[in-house]
């Protein structure tokens, strides 16, 4: 089997990996997926290759970017500092373990809202707050999820490019 074949599915296999990354935050998605490109394009080392590579890793970390500007611009708006979050985290991911399928969701959200609620001292103000840090977060994730996806389409292209021209 050819080497550039391998290269190939195994970089698919990454890149759906990444694009699962972005909803799943404990996985590096947008990251994972600059790697795979500028990794599959070293290997194949065609126009078509590197073309793929640059737009998608430019999609990416456009993704990338306007995620973590959406969520931070928010999270400063709603004045949630950076701790609450930690422990939305830490509960996602003991979530994750105690509750199948949902428990990371479920767990970040209910450690973000105790967590709020230990600080503001104030159930109602600890609500909005976590449910405005849950939208901008929901926001930052679809377009890091749509940024991927659109990453994974160029390299589908360049892919068939690459392939099928002689």
């Amino acid at each position: 089997m050819d080497y550039e074949i391998i290269t190939t599915v195994i970089a698919g296999l990454l890149l759906v990996v990444a694009v699962l990354g972005t909803i799943i935050p404990i996985l590096p998605g947008s990251i994972l997926t600059v790697l795979t490109l500028i990794g599959w394009a070293w290997v194949l080392g065609s126009p078509a290759a590197w073309t793929a590579a640059i737009i998608g890793a430019g999609l990416a970390i456009a993704g990338l970017s306007a995620s973590a500007v959406l969520t931070g611009r928010k999270m400063k708006r709603e004045q949630i500092p950076n701790g609450p979050v930690l422990v939305g985290v830490v509960c996602a991911i003991v979530g994750m373990f105690v509750i199948p399928v949902v428990g990371l969701f479920v767990g970040f959200a209910v450690g973000l809202l105790a967590a709020e609620f230990a600080r503001r001292r104030d159930f109602k103000a600890a609500a909005r707050s976590s449910w405005e840090a849950l939208k901008s977060m929901g926001l930052g994730i679809l377009v890091e999820f749509g940024c991927a996806s659109l990453a994974a389409s160029s390299f589908a292209i360049g892919t068939l490019v690459h392939f099928l021209n002689p």
